[in-house]
Formats: C-alpha cells, structure tokens, sequence
C-alpha cells in the first residue's frame, strides 16, 4: 500500500466565539480561504497541485452551508480544478478529513489532499442547524438522548471521577497552553489572519485565562446540575439508562470543559511521489487511521475504544506511543482515557488543551494533529495518536510516525 505523509500542518489562532472575539467579522468562508492560501504559498502549491480539499465543518448551515469546502476553494488563490468536500463527524470531523485524504492516497485516488476544517462558533452557533438526535422525540427516546455535558458528568460518575481531579486538568491544561506560547512552540504552525486591508486581526490564541487555579474554579457552579435535575430533566433519562447509578454527580462547568471559539486548520497529505515533484520533505507518515461508534447516551467514551481499534488494527500497544492529543471536551473524557490505559500525563496535552485554548468544532481534530506533529519535532520523540470524542456516541483516531 502507498505510504501517506504529512507534508506541512497550519492552524489559525483561535478567537473567543463571541462578538467581541478577535475573529467575529471574518466568515467561515474568509478564515478557510485564508488557511488554504497559508498552505499553499508554504508549499509552493501551483495548479491542480492537489485531488481535492476535504474540508470539516459541524454545524453546516447559513453561511458555513451550501458545500463550503468548495466554497473556501473558489474564494481562495487555489485552482478553481481543485473541488472540495465539506464532511461532518461532529468534533472529530476536522481528523476525519485527514484521515479520508490519508485513506485516498493509501489507495491510490490522488497523489495529494489538502484537509482540515473549520468552525466559526461565535457566528454560526452550535445547535443551530436543528439535529434531528435531539430534536426528533422519536429518535432522542430510544437513545436516551442527553446533552453532552449531562454525558461528561455521566462519565465521571460512573468512573470515579471526582471535581478535584476535573479542576486538577483544567488547571494544568491553562499552565501548559501558557508554557507552550511563552516558549514559541506553535510558531511554525500558527498564521495570522488579516482582513481584507491586509491587517492583523489576530495572532494568538485569545481565549486562554492562564491565572486559573483551584480557587477560581473551585467557586464555580456546576454548568449541568440544574438541566440534569430540573426540567427537563436529563438526569432521570440517564439513570434509566444506567440504573446501577443512584445518582449524577455534577462536576463539570465552564472552567473545567472546553472553550468556545473561531478557527481553522490544514494539513497537506501526500504520498512520496507528490512530495518529490514539488520539492517537499514529508514530516511524518499516518500509519493508521480509525472511527468506531459507542453508546450514544454517555456519548464521549469514545477515544477509548477508537484507540483500541486502531492498536490492535495496526498491532501496536499503548506503550509504542511516544505522545497523546486527546482533545480536552470536558475533563472526563481526558482523565478517563489516562485510567483506561493508565498512560501518565506527561505524555498527554503536554502543550494544554481545548480548556484552555478551546474548541473550534469542525477544526479541533486537525489542530491537534498538527500539534502533535510539531511537538514530536520539538522533543525528538517518534509515534503520537490523536484522538477525540463525538458527539452521538462515536470516537475518531489517528497514529503518526515522524520521519
């Protein structure tokens, strides 16, 4: 089988998805034709240079609607040759572009993908586009639907995770996303975005509150206690789920669970004969990829068994893996995945989170991804597995291997 590498990964900065974020007048379409552009003036990339730009994006209506990965090409500098594929795998769908674009090269559809995704949550909001999970009665009852912040304190309660431990992370994630920007380390993957004028909007994750610490959190109120136990009351669908549960224990809030935000990210995947046409050094080869769906009530579960579908799939072990990007959902989700395989932190977020820098959803998966990259360049270490929950109850993987 053909061998896919990464060629080069970008990301935007991530701005606060609110109108007083640094990103709020830029479009979903503006911020993923600047991404494109980024990509293809690094590489070089002139023509019908790549087979096809696959493009993720979760809440596909408006003006991030109407196939935008094509959209993103057109508005961009690339080849009008050059198609686009928008895709939706919820949170994972900005990994599941890549890892699409990695399959296709595998098996011979195209030397070259650009793939990545974008979300502008502060001018398309999450939910807007009328799920039928939660908004169809006759599906949300046979999956005992519940949001996914009743679904991250379901995983602590089953799991024995406790508010500490939740506050424990979150504060770690601010501290190590502070580190990693005070020591430089997302200078090569991070551009700026600039408006029409040519102006710097932005250049820098502005979400951060890095003077987090116990305290701070410690005064805040559960975000999901009063939706669990009043009405409409989700706490009694999930514990007639789970009934060996006698109650939900509310650990989660806005400190503790992932920001939201505006931005973007791409990466170039090729296989060998690409990157020698055009004069390009591969960085790392995916060797292998892998979705799986869970349970769809406590719903973020899924990093686990997506990473025991791609070990066993690919015959490694958790212990041939160097470093971990788990995105940061909530709390839960990390801290549960660390007890399942009982893998040290200091192997996973090492550069902080989604807590801290937050959770752009169509894009978090390649974000990661990238930065999973750079940070194996940084250290000298050799394998990393991305990975992340989604929502509905499924899970999203990939490996990388530095060259």
């Amino acid at each position: 089988m053909t061998e896919a590498y990464i060629y080069d990964a970008i990301r935007s900065p991530r701005g606060k998805g609110r109108k007083d974020g640094s990103l709020h007048e830029v479009t979903a379409v503006s911020l993923s034709a600047q991404t494109l552009n980024a990509i293809k003036d690094r590489n070089g990339l002139t023509g019908h240079a790549v087979e096809d730009v696959i493009w993720g994006n979760v809440t596909q209506v408006m003006e991030q609607g109407g196939c935008l990965a094509r959209t993103a090409v057109l508005a961009s500098d690339l080849d009008e040759s050059i198609p686009g594929l928008a895709i939706n795998r919820f949170c994972a769908s900005g990994l599941e572009a890549v890892n699409l674009a990695a399959n296709q090269v595998r098996g011979g559809g195209g030397q070259a993908y650009i793939a990545g995704g974008v979300e502008m949550m502060g001018r398309v909001p999450m939910g807007s586009d009328g799920a039928a999970i939660a908004a169809d009665p006759s599906v949300a009852m046979k999956t005992y639907f519940v949001p996914q912040g009743i679904s991250a304190d379901i995983i602590a309660t089953e799991y024995g995770i406790s508010r500490d431990d939740a506050d424990a992370l979150a504060v770690a994630s601010q501290r190590r996303a502070k580190a990693a920007w005070d020591e430089n380390r997302f200078n090569g993957s991070v551009f700026t975005v600039r408006d029409q004028n040519g102006l710097n909007i932005l250049d820098h994750d502005e979400y951060m509150r890095p003077e987090t610490d116990m305290q701070s959190l410690g005064a805040l109120k559960p975000a999901f206690k009063d939706m669990g136990e009043q009405m409409p009351g989700f706490d009694k669908i999930a514990l007639m789920k789970y009934p060996h549960l006698e109650k939900i224990e509310h650990i989660h809030h806005a400190g503790n669970s992932s920001g939201i935000v505006d931005g973007s990210a791409a990466l170039l995947i090729g296989n060998k004969a690409f990157g020698e046409a055009h004069g390009l050094k591969p960085r790392a080869v995916i060797k292998a990829t892998a979705k799986i769906g869970t349970d769809p009530t406590i719903m973020l579960t899924g990093p686990v068994p997506a990473t025991e579908k791609i070990l066993a799939d690919s015959g490694m072990s958790i212990s041939d893996i160097d470093l971990f990007e788990v995105n940061e959902a909530f709390s839960s989700v990390v801290l549960r995945f660390m007890q399942a395989f009982d893998v040290d932190h200091d192997k996973v977020n090492v550069n902080g989170g989604a807590i801290a820098m937050g959770h752009p959803l169509g894009a978090t998966g390649a974000m990661i991804l990238g930065t999973l990259l750079d940070e194996l360049e940084r250290t000298g270490k050799g394998t990393g597995l991305a990975t992340l929950c989604v929502a509905s109850g499924m899970g999203a993987a990939t490996i990388i291997e530095r060259v």
